[in-house]
């Protein structure tokens, strides 16, 4: 079907209404926000928790990052630009459920080839509407990310009932969900004349891979497990380490170790940075309710300069426990909770940040942080052409 058609399907189809108060949303302490079905007819269970990005639902749905969770909107109106396959951030949406207070029916937007409800349907996601989004998100920020199920035809079920399966429900950090997200595949992109980059994919989202492509740098895409000595084999001038969901204690930080003790140029981004903590003997915990949305601020410790950033993650590193061996630093702080979030080496060329310098969506504060990525590689590749001609 060719898009015009779609768009006009669109925008003919009446809008399908399922009574109010069929669908539930069950939590494991108990609380119980009932609201209408749409989406796909299935029932969702897995870690409820908030976002409060204001657009970029179908980027939020399609991160690899939110794998197993049910994701609360905390921006009410939900849809109203409609849906288009440019937005999505990886091959299909990851979200194990959405909550919304309004899911708009008619989108007004050029490039809209549907609604959010078809969207959900055709991707196997169920969601629920006409519920209080913003007594959720304090719920949430009270007891703290927690388990949960979405229920479409949740009159068939006690409150008991509701209940006890969301304390059933699991937990992306109770098992390895990178190996359901990443690449199973290489993939190369990029014909410029710059750099060659590998990027270990335990999440990614493409706007990274977009981000380095558009200046001029090869990227070459491997799955989360590949061999340090195999990437090696690809001769990359750097490593990038993606996103990805679940908890890093679950993951093994042997390749970032290896990268960086290489002298590689390494950047981590979220979870790459997380283990490039992990790799130097700092510890990552669980934070209360998570860092998810587009309006972070986060200064810089070298330059005193605030940004917005956007996050996704429900883990920290914990500065407590980083080395105190001078080569290491903390590069960023957030300034909500004054969590890290970033870290670089003295000497080597290696950084990471907890935040996402790609956006989509949120602020593109930080896209200048691919730059001074690409500057360390070409430093690097400087210094080691003038050693090369201090031996002759």
């Amino acid at each position: 079907m060719s898009a015009e058609s779609q768009r006009s399907r669109a925008s003919t189809s009446p809008p399908r209404y399922r009574p109010s108060g069929d669908a539930a949303l069950a939590l494991a302490d108990g609380r119980i926000f009932r609201g209408r079905s749409f989406g796909a007819a299935l029932d969702g269970a897995g870690e409820v928790v908030f976002t409060t990005t204001m657009v970029g639902y179908q980027e939020v749905a399609t991160d690899p990052s939110f794998r197993g969770q049910i994701v609360c909107m905390t921006y009410p109106l939900i849809g109203n630009y409609g849906v288009n396959a440019a937005d999505d951030e990886s091959r299909r949406p990851w979200i194990a459920g959405l909550v919304v207070r309004e899911a708009c029916d008619e989108p007004s937007h050029h490039r809209s080839l549907g609604t959010i409800d078809d969207y959900l349907q055709r991707h196997d996601v169920p969601a629920i509407a006409d519920i209080d989004t913003r007594a959720l998100t304090r719920h949430i920020r009270t007891v703290g990310d927690t388990r949960a199920v979405l229920v479409g035809q949740a009159r068939r079920l006690s409150d008991h009932e509701l209940v006890a399966r969301a304390r059933l429900a699991p937990l992306p950090g109770d098992h390895d969900v990178v190996g359901e997200v990443a690449a199973t595949t290489v993939e190369r992109l990029g014909d410029g004349t710059g750099p060659h980059l590998v990027v270990v994919d335990c999440g990614v989202k493409r706007n990274i891979v977009r981000s380095l492509v558009a200046r001029g740098a090869r990227v070459t895409v491997v799955p989360y497990g590949t061999s340090y000595e195999a990437i090696r084999r690809l001769a990359p001038d750097g490593v990038v380490v993606s996103p990805g969901p679940g908890d890093p204690a679950n993951l093994d930080a042997g390749i970032v170790a290896a990268t960086v003790g290489d002298g590689l140029p390494f950047f981590g981004i979220c979870l790459g940075h997380q283990l490039l903590a992990r790799s130097i003997g700092a510890e990552t915990t669980k934070l209360k309710f998570g860092h998810r949305g587009g309006n972070h601020p986060v200064r810089d410790l070298e330059t005193g300069r605030v940004t917005i950033t956007s996050q996704n993650h429900g883990f920290e590193v914990d500065g407590r426990t980083l080395p105190h061996d001078g080569e290491w630093r903390v590069m960023a702080v957030n300034l909500n909770d004054g969590s890290v979030e970033g870290l670089a080496h003295r000497t080597l060329p290696a950084m990471s940040v907890q935040f996402h310098p790609e956006s989509s969506p949120g602020p593109w504060d930080n896209d200048h942080l691919f730059d001074r990525f690409l500057s360390m590689i070409a430093r690097r590749k400087t210094a080691a052409t003038a050693d090369r001609g201090a031996a002759r």
